[in-house]
């Protein structure tokens, strides 16, 4: 195959493609249905026009019979005034007529069988167009419920071009949305590492982190010696009471056993 072929057949097959992609069956069954209405018009004006030729015929033949029968008179009343002569030559007209009454007869005959034919082919060609009629509108019917209940599915399954283009843009609004969380992610590493300074001075760098942290530390561990410190302050001034209480106690016993006095067994 040359190349020329190769192209050709490629062009057909696309031309192919794009025209079933652009053809609706609808109006392609109502085209045809114009052309049917059509052709109907033609057969029934076709069937008008042998109807006149026909009706003509008979009207001159008819002419034709009256001029005879009226000559058949002349003759007769010629012959009755001894005009033999005129009664023949009446005659003689007359059956000159005779013989177009009978081309005009046959005539009439073939347009009669003519339009009865005509007459016949156009019911019947009536009967067609309504049947594909009531076929068009049934499958027009059909190809409409189709055609919602496909486009009700692509919306369902999300495949339709419309619900792609819809999927398409949130697939599109998320990469950007995670983008964008990923970059601020990193420049908050970038940040608190320090690779990065922040003109508005909330960031701080590891070292000032770091001694943040120590500090505040620091302040922990003061506050709990300073509350350990309160709590053994205290401890001990109780045991000092205690031991000052007990003191004066003891001291009063031995007063008491001084002036008590004992009794041996």
């Amino acid at each position: 195959m040359g190349i020329m072929q190769r192209m050709g057949l490629i062009f057909r097959s696309k031309a192919n493609r794009a025209l079933d992609r652009a053809e609706d069956p609808r109006e392609t069954l109502d085209y045809s249905y114009t052309k049917q209405r059509e052709l109907l018009v033609k057969v029934r004006r076709g069937v008008a026009d042998v109807a006149t030729s026909r009706k003509r015929v008979e009207l001159q033949r008819t002419q034709l019979e009256q001029q005879g029968e009226k000559l058949h008179g002349q003759a007769q009343k010629a012959l009755a005034a001894g005009r033999e002569d005129l009664a023949r030559e009446a005659l003689t007209r007359r059956s000159a007529l005779q013989q177009q009454i009978v081309d005009l007869q046959t005539q009439e005959s073939s347009l009669q069988a003519e339009e009865e034919k005509l007459t016949l082919a156009s019911q019947r060609l009536q009967a067609k167009v309504e049947a594909f009629r009531t076929k068009k509108e049934t499958i027009k019917a059909t190809y409409t419920a189709a055609q919602a209940q496909t486009r009700i599915g692509e919306a369902f399954s999300g495949i339709s071009e419309e619900m792609g283009d819809v999927g398409m843009a949130v697939q599109r609004a998320e990469d950007k949305t995670a983008q964008l969380q990923a970059r601020s992610g990193a420049i908050d590493e970038l940040l608190a590492s320090g690779a990065l300074d922040d003109p508005t001075g909330m960031a701080k760098d590891d070292i000032t982190a770091e001694l943040d942290r120590l500090s505040g530390g620091t302040d922990v561990e003061l506050e709990l010696q300073r509350m350990k410190a309160e709590l053994a302050g205290g401890t001990g001034s109780g045991d000092q009471q205690a031991i000052e209480g007990g003191g004066s106690t003891g001291q009063g016993q031995g007063q008491q056993s001084q002036d008590t006095p004992r009794f041996e067994k």
